[in-house]
């Protein structure tokens, strides 16, 4: 497989779309079930968009300031090229913050990022227990595993984040280039 598509908005929401949160929230909160909705109802991405920010934005809301003052800051440090620095802030902020869905999430991407595959998917499990519909970890499984040529689980997870978020062209675009991959393998 010659590159990967990786949808990096997805991978790290924007540090001025959390700075604009408005309430407290995480993957708890009661709108996430109609926002859900309308992202799989969307009819391409540019109608997606305005709903996949809104339900990023409540996924990095969190209720204690101190969290969400971590959460801003590895945002920062992953946006100033600092991986070792955020690494260690979203450590803190996943033992302070055992059950916020979007810290285990950001600090899997960290570990992609830096090409620590076990330690990427271990996070992203945790993430998915926390959140079943987060596309982006979703999105992050099928990328980890694509890396560590599990082709055939990579593709499920692709498959699962597009159930959840229709209007991801990077990952159809990955499911079709792992079934061309796999079609040219068999005889």
């Amino acid at each position: 497989m010659q590159r990967f598509t990786i949808h990096l908005r997805m991978l790290l929401c924007s540090g001025a779309i959390l700075a604009s949160a408005a309430g407290h929230a995480d993957q708890n909160d009661p709108r996430l079930e109609e926002l859900f909705t309308k992202l799989q109802a969307a009819t391409d991405l540019a109608d997606a968009i305005p709903t996949e920010d809104l339900i990023w934005q409540i996924w990095s809301e969190h209720d204690d300031a101190g969290i969400e003052s971590q959460m801003l800051r590895g945002i920062a440090q992953v946006n100033a090229n600092d991986l070792q620095g955020a690494l260690a802030t979203f450590d803190r902020l996943v033992a302070a913050a055992p059950d916020f869905a979007e810290a285990w999430n950001k600090r899997a991407t960290i570990h992609w990022l830096l090409g620590n595959h076990e330690a990427s998917e271990a996070d992203i499990v945790r993430t998915l227990q926390l959140e079943p519909f987060h596309f982006g970890a979703l999105s992050g499984r099928g990328l980890v595993l694509m890396q560590q040529r599990r082709f055939e689980e990579a593709r499920s997870a692709f498959a699962r984040a597009l159930e959840v978020h229709p209007n991801m062209p990077s990952v159809r675009a990955n499911i079709e280039e792992i079934t061309r991959y796999l079609d040219s393998r068999t005889i």
